[in-house]
């Protein structure tokens, strides 16, 4: 729109010498607001720009967690960790709670319930997912950690409806992995949880823990785990204080 109006004003700019009526002061108008579209034009050429680099960061950053969660967020040591989470469940005695910590071997888990962070079939953060996750870097931060990964899971219903399955075309695999990109950008969006410690993965219906046959087993199916390692875990799993000084050269 800019562009247009810039060009109409440089065209009565260049009109306005010919005719015998024209006054200095429309002269100077002319001028005037030809200067004032230009500036406009450029301000929305800059914000232009600014948004299609922030668009690129983002979505480096979401294929940087995808990879990164592909080589890393499967080890067959965190799940034997987390293998013995069904018999510890079953043994609250107690309904789950919406976000449940499990004390396991080099670190804890964070357990919480989809309908907390996400409508059904839907990647988008809801209006409750804001307090959870407040709730989530409040743990997090409460003492030094190490690397963290989020594990996103889903039920063995298919994918139906017919938005759900344009926007996830693989079906619950490819929500399942969405869902934990997502909550773990929400995480890094913060500013006090580093990027660098995150990794995510999505198990789709693949890893339950219970049987799919009631409608209680598959909403506690549906979840995104955050396994929050030591900060003693040694090699890449040590995550570097937020205040420490950056390493020299």
């Amino acid at each position: 729109m800019f562009k247009h109006v810039f060009a109409s004003a440089l065209c009565a700019l260049a009109f306005l010498p010919l005719t015998s009526c024209a006054t200095t002061k429309d002269y100077n108008d002319a001028i005037s607001n030809a200067k004032y579209y230009q500036a406009q034009l450029h301000e929305a050429e800059l914000r232009l720009a600014k948004t299609d680099e922030e668009n690129g960061r983002l979505r480096k950053r979401l294929a940087e967690n995808d990879v990164k969660g592909l080589s890393e967020a499967n080890s067959g040591d965190l799940d034997s960790r987390l293998s013995d989470l069904q018999s510890r469940i079953d043994g609250l005695g107690r309904p789950l709670q919406d976000i449940e910590r499990f004390d396991v071997e080099g670190g804890y888990l964070l357990m919480v319930q989809d309908k907390i962070l996400f409508e059904s079939g839907s990647a988008d953060l809801n209006a409750d997912s804001k307090k959870a996750l407040e709730h989530i870097t409040s743990e997090i931060n409460s003492k030094a950690h190490g690397r963290i990964w989020v594990r996103g899971h889903t039920d063995s219903d298919p994918v139906s409806k017919p938005a759900t399955k344009a926007a996830f075309p693989h079906g619950n695999l490819q929500l399942s992995a969405m869902r934990a990109i997502v909550v773990a950008d929400a995480l890094a969006a913060t500013g006090n949880v580093k990027q660098r410690d995150l990794v995510v993965a999505g198990f789709g219906s693949y890893d339950p823990l219970h049987k799919n046959d009631t409608a209680d087993n598959k909403r506690l199916n549906r979840r995104v785990e955050i396994f929050v390692s030591d900060a003693s875990s040694s090699g890449a799993d040590k995550a570097v204080p937020a205040d420490a000084p950056a390493p020299k050269k």
